[in-house]
């Protein structure tokens, strides 16, 4: 099993950029592919971005390409969201998955899920 941790969420103005961070507990880190999730109030959660085991596959959702860059650091078990250009309607949940099989982009497909950090962009 591994255990995930968010941080970073915030409340931030349009136009502004944030960071978000996950940490995962297991030194096997380097085995799971990982993504981002969302889910804003009333709203189902949705698929924003995916990274592959080594970190050079990534797949973006269209509503966040060209603002949003995932990345990892499997020295350190972390994978990261940078966020720029927000927009009001990024405000959401942001959640970590991880998966041992190749990244998806349903929910379905991920096994392990940290808490969540809120991100709330002001107009």
């Amino acid at each position: 099993q591994v255990q995930l941790v968010e941080s970073g969420g915030g409340l931030v103005q349009a136009g502004d950029s944030l960071r978000l961070s996950c940490a995962a507990s297991r030194r096997t880190f380097s085995r799971y592919s990982m993504a981002w999730f969302r889910q804003a109030p009333g709203k189902e959660r949705e698929f924003v971005a995916a990274i592959s085991r080594s970190g050079v596959s990534t797949y973006y959702a269209d509503s966040v390409k060209g603002r949003l860059t995932m990345s990892r650091d499997n020295a350190k078990n972390t994978v990261y969201l940078q966020m720029t250009s927000l927009k009001p309607e990024d405000t959401a949940v942001y959640y970590c998955a991880a998966t041992e099989t190749a990244y998806g982009l349903a929910r379905a497909e991920y096994g392990y899920w940290g808490q969540g950090t809120q991100v709330t962009v002001s107009s």
